[in-house]
């Protein structure tokens, strides 16, 4: 007959063979990067304004960027050329909405920035969104290694007011976590720019500019002016351009880098709103007097 400590042995043999083989199997059943079929299909699905299948609700951080830059390759094979990069995510409460902490990225391409005035359909997409943002633009590549607001300051050359509009894309936009709206380009579609507003040339009016933008209160209004949605500049992870920071970081670690003239979304200000038909938003940035109000009208 086995001793007792024999048969303790045995039992705790047994139990890591089947803790291993539930852990495979585990794994196994774990969301993955998506397939070329599935991403096909997005593409199409995508390009024809319709919704797509939402991608897998246990998909990891490493399975996400996989997926996304799956995704965009098809888009640019397509010949879509990119223009700039978002930042999404960048606001505490949306976050909270995607259930994560922490931001994502995107690509933006040509022909998805419009010039202010011109009107937009409100099914402009699957599941069209708008949202109060800001871009800026990249004067050189030493935007790279700003590690603080102030030194991306030095290294961009413009900012523009921008009501991002982006489209959630999938059947069922309110399971998405954060690593489905990352793998989804995060809803990159269009957005409306305003006016730009040069950076200035003196270090006290760079301050300053910095300042103000920290500060900034950011209204949504309609036709009518009533505020349909307010944020503060700080709402972006402390300040607008710390999201600059964050993104140069996040492409870096996929061997990729700001280019200059590219253009940088920062987020959002607002929560995201559904467009409604003739329905008219402006987006104005109080507290920054050289930077002018943004407004889009939906058809």
């Amino acid at each position: 007959m086995p001793s007792t400590t024999t048969r303790g042995h045995r039992h705790k043999t047994l139990w890591a063979v089947v803790c291993a083989t539930a852990a495979v199997w585990s794994g196994a059943s774990q969301a993955a990067c998506l397939d070329d079929a599935a991403i096909a299909q997005w593409v199409q699905r995508y390009e024809a304004r319709q919704p797509a299948a939402n991608p897998p609700a246990d998909m990891s951080d490493a399975d996400s960027a996989c997926t996304r830059a799956k995704f965009t390759r098809a888009l640019e094979a397509a010949g879509r050329k990119v223009v700039g990069y978002k930042a999404g995510l960048t606001n505490p409460a949306v976050q909270q909405r995607f259930r994560t902490d922490k931001p994502v990225w995107g690509k933006l391409y040509e022909g998805m920035l419009l010039t202010d005035g011109r009107p937009v359909p409100a099914a402009f997409g699957a599941r069209p969104l708008f949202e109060a943002d800001m871009l800026v633009r990249v004067k050189d590549a030493g935007i790279n290694q700003a590690r603080t607001p102030w030194e991306v300051m030095q290294h961009i050359d413009a900012i523009a007011p921008f009501v991002e509009l982006p489209d959630l894309m999938v059947q069922a936009p309110p399971q998405l976590n954060g690593a489905g709206v990352g793998a989804i380009n995060v809803g990159a579609r269009l957005g409306v720019v305003g006016k730009t507003l040069p950076i200035p040339a003196t270090r006290g009016e760079r301050a300053l500019l910095l300042s103000q933008l920290q500060a900034m209160d950011v209204v949504v209004s309609d036709s009518s002016g009533a505020a349909l949605a307010r944020g503060k500049g700080a709402d972006i992870l402390g300040h607008p351009l710390q999201a600059v920071v964050w993104l140069a970081q996040a492409l870096a670690a996929e061997q990729l880098a700001l280019q200059p003239g590219d253009w940088v979304s920062l987020g959002s200000f607002s929560p995201l709103m559904p467009p409604q038909p003739g329905q008219q938003v402006q987006v104005r940035y109080d507290g920054v007097p050289g930077l002018q109000p943004v407004a889009v009208q939906f058809e």
